[in-house]
């Protein structure tokens, strides 16, 4: 079984932090929360989605409440995703990899509709045996959406030389739930301080992810 990598998508491939707290200031606004940093954002996100909503409120939003502020998010995130692009180095990262004969993918709670034309209009598709977006409903925990992931992966793929690597802890508890290791990275919604607990190796660099992974693996 060749060496596969299950990519994050949002934070981690694509570069999309200014996008994110565009998007979540413009949901603040209607709980009448002012405008966070990227900084204080990053030093308080956690997923699931709805904690975060409760962190900021003190109390957990309804589910009117939640329904407004995730369409707030995703419109204005939607207005603002022409302006992202790839984090640097990725092209020539997944290029590298598939090159020494070993697979990979890309799971995101990204909506799947969205996410699919998205990562093919980087040209990056070729690169993936799978691209899997979220398909449940936004808010969730990646678990869910891996166990799916790795189900259509079937016997492609062998769990104990398979390295999820994202920017978040949820990342790494999905893979680790479902018997992956995992590489977090420092560059996208969480700080270092809110990774290093989790148990998997954080890293400052997505070519020091990879580098990891294929020692995990190996």
């Amino acid at each position: 079984m060749r060496t596969h990598i299950v990519w994050d998508w949002n934070g981690t491939l694509l570069s999309d932090m200014p996008a994110v707290l565009g998007a979540s200031n413009a949901a603040f606004a209607l709980l009448g929360i002012g405008p966070m940093t990227l900084d204080e954002y990053r030093a308080q996100y956690e997923i699931p989605i709805p904690n975060f909503y409760q962190r900021l409120l003190g109390r957990m939003p309804s589910r009117a409440e939640w329904l407004e502020l995730d369409d707030a998010f995703h419109l204005k995130y939607t207005e603002l995703f022409p302006s992202c692009g790839l984090t640097p180095g990725v092209e020539e990262l997944l290029t590298g990899w598939a090159a020494g004969g070993r697979s990979q993918s890309v799971l995101s709670m990204y909506e799947h509709e969205k996410l699919v034309p998205a990562v093919d209009a980087f040209g990056l598709t070729r690169h993936f045996v799978r691209v899997d977006g979220r398909r449940g409903d936004s808010g969730g925990r990646k678990a869910e959406e891996l166990a799916g992931h790795l189900a259509a992966l079937g016997g492609e793929i062998d769990r104990r030389r398979t390295v999820l690597i994202g920017d978040a802890a949820d990342d790494a508890q999905a893979a680790l739930a479902h018997g992956l290791k995992a590489v977090l990275w420092t560059g996208g919604s969480h700080t270092r301080e809110k990774l290093v607990h989790v148990g998997v190796p954080v890293v400052d660099s997505l070519a020091e992810a990879v580098a990891v992974a294929e020692e995990l693996a190996g």
